[in-house]
């Protein structure tokens, strides 16, 4: 297994341009990002909805790699969409699920059957041309520029130490710097698109 922050930081020597959607993982990626304009972190949104807004994101913006950081919950939450991304073929959507086992925002409940579900197989079998699995970081770090040299969409699910968040949402700690609109205009601005 390996920790969240090793993730990001492995992922962030090779981001280049990429637009990155943190999704859960933001808490740990505004300690990590080099390139915060470029980021689109929307804090803690109904589960199953970041990668229907990445996807989208990755539609309008064909030209830029756009990298979702998921967990295995968004991912159950919402499968409809593996079917989508799979259906829509965007060459630059690159679509990392963070695997930790429980559902950590809402307390560690354990997700059913973690030890035995491969996420990897689930996409390529929505029809993901590409998906790997990994469980630990030296094999995902070594693997990384070839995954994210090669056109998407792509599935990588990692199994990584859970984060366990007890507290309720209102006494946690404020991660989020930007609000939802500055996130967007930031990059629309770093961009260049004017609304």
């Amino acid at each position: 297994m390996m920790y969240v922050s090793d993730v990001l930081q492995a992922f962030n020597q090779y981001r280049g341009d990429s637009i990155v959607i943190p999704g859960r993982a933001g808490i740990f990626w505004v300690e990590v990002s080099t390139r915060v304009n470029l980021d689109l972190p929307l804090g803690d949104p109904a589960m199953g909805g970041y990668a229907a807004f990445a996807l989208g994101v990755a539609l309008a913006l064909p030209k830029r790699k756009v990298v979702l950081f998921d967990s295995e919950g968004e991912v159950q939450m919402g499968m409809n969409i593996l079917l989508t991304v799979a259906e829509q073929r965007p060459a630059n959507f690159f679509h990392i699920m963070l695997d930790n086992e429980c559902y950590a925002t809402t307390g560690g409940q354990p997700v059913p059957n973690a030890k035995n579900v491969a996420y990897d197989v689930i996409a390529r079998g929505a029809g993901y041309p590409r998906a790997f699995a990994f469980t630990e970081l030296d094999e995902f770090a070594a693997a990384l520029p070839g995954i994210l040299g090669e056109p998407g969409p792509v599935f990588v699910a990692l199994k990584v130490h859970p984060n366990i968040q007890n507290q309720p949402m209102g006494k946690r700690p404020r991660w989020m710097k930007r609000t939802r609109e500055q996130a967007i205009q930031d990059m629309q601005r770093e961009l260049g698109i004017s609304r």
